[in-house]
């Protein structure tokens, strides 16, 4: 999922947004608030779909605007100039989010709490499979089949598509390219935002540099792709 954000942003700039880490740090971290809240009024384990479903749209929401920010920000006035530029300001965001973060909830270790229901595991066709791991596995090949569905199906999509493919002749087609570059951010952030909590889901720690590490195997992974 985090690799996805590199892709999309890739395929569209030409130019790898190393920031992409941190804006899965934001969700995992605001995701960690939202369920330590939920779990002190009873809902996280009561009633652990809900919790899960509430935390997801806080943490997809989250990671949206970070990355929509980031672009409006740091990305649009330098997109004209060279791409060792653009780069070079990609590191500078990461850093910026990342002891932003530090600053606002401090450099401690934050753990999420925990969920009864996904404790042990199942027994699928001989395999245990882990309760935690199933659900994340479930949760990402759905929002995998969505995002494929979106950009294949939708005129927004046919759209990104169009960008990627030349930027100066989609503009000629009457395509508003700043609103889908805005647009490939923010659906990268919402997928970093659901691989924020998947994260918690399945090592229930985040701290403000939970994203350096994931993001340089996402990294990795979007190359290899």
């Amino acid at each position: 999922l985090i690799a996805l954000g590199y892709t999309m942003v890739y395929g569209v700039l030409r130019f790898i947004n190393f920031a992409h880490g941190e804006v899965f740090m934001t969700g995992a971290m605001i995701g960690f608030f939202t369920a330590r809240e939920l779990d002190q009024h009873g809902l996280w384990n009561d009633n652990p779909v809900a919790g899960i479903l509430i935390t997801l749209l806080v943490t997809m929401t989250t990671s949206t605007l970070v990355a929509v920010g980031v672009e409006r920000v740091a990305y649009r006035p330098l997109r004209q100039r060279p791409r060792l530029i653009l780069l070079i300001t990609a590191i500078g965001a990461s850093f910026v989010l990342q002891y932003a973060v530090r600053g606002l909830f401090g450099a401690g270790i934050k753990s999420y709490p925990e969920i009864d229901a996904l404790e042990g595991s199942w027994r699928i066709v001989g395999f245990n499979v882990v309760k935690s791991q199933g659900v994340v596995i479930v949760i990402a090949v759905a929002m995998m089949l969505l995002l494929y569905a979106f950009v294949e199906r939708t005129r927004t999509g046919r759209a990104m598509r169009a960008v990627a493919e030349d930027q100066e002749t989609a503009e000629l087609m009457g395509i508003n390219v700043d609103r889908t570059i805005v647009t490939v951010f923010a659906v990268g952030g919402a997928m970093a935002g659901v691989a924020g909590l998947l994260w918690g889901l399945v090592f229930g720690q985040v701290f403000f540099f939970t994203g350096f590490l994931p993001g340089i195997k996402a990294f990795a992974s979007a190359v290899l792709g």
